[in-house]
């Protein structure tokens, strides 16, 4: 019996956006290269030279590494590990926020799932993904707000249905959310979270930070993180938990279990948050989410050691398996159908106003070009000519959003309801 010891981190690492990054990344890299992790990984992590940093940190313990590179800014995943990489690949996400959104920023860089296949001695091919969702859409209102990040979920799922071992990485999403619902249903994923603590009921009052992060994991919006953005009026989640849970560690049997009933199998025997302490000797934190550890038991064939309680009578079913991907429910298929159908509907009527704002500037662009033989003040031409400017950047820039990423958003949207629509009667025929 042995065990893998996996980490988890959303860096925060924007350059020229995110506050004390340097401080922040410099101590991110001292605190793993003092850790005891087989795997690593992190989230946000934009800037290569930031990579570097903590890759010349860790390399005495985690050689072998991978920095996945996707979309303008890169993809900001990156994977360190004890055990030599044989494989790696990305797949890209297809909706990841509109142009038009430069705040939120996700559609100017390549979040997508990496992965790594890395040779482990007892397991051997162990197959770990990373990602990060998209961002915009809470955790309150009707689902169709987080229509692109329920679009991630089918997309991720569908990679590690049939390959991942491990899932780590930023979700984004609340532990009861529809969209890890999908992920834990359709890819048979198990919460390393879950697998190895009690169930804790909602709490009915206030509870104190602390008790968010030992209780229920919460790594995002917390009080005890000098950069949380919301304060008492947070959403509604926030306000009960004293914070959300949005970073996870999720496992699967290895896939040679489906082929061999003797193979060893995993469970996770502890799981917590990590990172929620300030850096030493200043007031930061080390990043505005908190990290998350767990430790991973190897099971030997026939083992008799209950691994989660420390008793020698067997008890399996406390750490279920997820030997085989499930299928999600009828209803789940129907809400995340509704949700997209819904987006479908809010696009197209997005696109259509883009366009009447392009056909609009097209028209005042010709009456600026012939009224500019009349400009009366010399003063008045290079006002003039900004405001041109202007609309022709809105004119070109509503083209782009009504019909170029319209079109795509469209597309993206119609084969996930297409692919949806399937399963839903694949389910019903199953079941007549």
């Amino acid at each position: 019996m042995g065990e893998i010891r996996v980490a988890t981190f959303n860096c925060w690492g924007l350059k020229y956006v995110s506050k004390d990054r340097h401080e922040r990344i410099a101590a991110i890299a001292n605190a793993f290269s003092r850790s005891d992790y087989d795997i690593i990984a992190l989230q946000e992590i934009w800037v290569e030279a930031d990579y570097n940093q903590i890759r010349d940190k860790v390399c005495q313990r985690l050689p072998y590494t991978k920095l996945f590179h996707s979309g303008a800014l890169g993809a900001g995943l990156a994977v360190f590990t004890k055990w030599p990489i044989i494989a790696t690949d990305i797949t890209p996400y297809s909706l990841n926020g509109e142009p038009m959104d430069v705040t939120g920023g996700d559609w100017y860089v390549g979040k997508a799932a990496g992965s790594v296949t890395v040779f482990h001695p007892t397991l051997g091919e162990v197959q770990i993904f990373v990602t990060h969702f998209h961002a915009k859409g809470g955790d309150d209102g009707p689902e169709y707000n987080r229509a692109h990040r329920l679009v991630n979920a089918w997309e991720f799922a569908k990679v590690t249905r049939q390959a991942a071992e491990l899932g780590l990485g930023d979700f984004n999403s609340i532990p009861s959310s529809l969209v890890m619902n999908i992920i834990r249903s359709y890819a048979g994923l198990s919460d390393s979270w879950t697998v190895s603590h009690p169930y804790i009921p909602p709490p009915t009052g206030m509870i104190t930070p602390l008790d968010g992060v030992e209780k229920y994991g919460v790594t995002a919006d917390s009080p005890l993180n000098s950069y949380r953005d919301s304060g008492p009026s947070g959403s509604v989640v926030v306000r009960t938990f004293q914070g959300k849970r949005l970073d996870y560690i999720l496992f699967r049997q290895p896939s040679c279990i489906s082929d061999n009933p003797d193979a060893f199998k995993l469970t996770c025997r502890d799981s917590r948050v990590i990172f929620t302490d300030s850096i030493p000797g200043s007031t930061c934190s080390y990043s505005d989410h908190f990290g998350v550890e767990a430790t991973l038991i190897i099971i030997a064939p026939n083992a008799q050691e209950d691994v989660i309680s420390g008793n020698t009578a067997p008890k399996v079913a406390e750490a279920p398996w997820a030997d085989t991907p499930s299928e999600m429910t009828s209803g789940t298929i129907s809400e995340v159908l509704g949700a997209l159908q819904t987006s479908y509907r809010i696009s197209q009527g997005r696109s259509r106003r883009e366009l009447t704002v392009f056909a609009l500037g097209i028209l005042l662009l010709l009456g600026l070009i012939i009224g500019s033989a009349w400009v009366p003040l010399s003063w008045v031409n290079p006002i003039f000519v900004l405001f041109t400017i202007f609309i022709a950047w809105l004119t070109t820039t509503m083209l782009y959003e009504g019909f170029i990423f319209g079109n795509w958003e469209r597309r993206a949207l119609r084969s996930v309801l297409e692919e949806l629509d399937f399963h839903k009667r694949k389910l019903t025929l199953d079941r007549s």
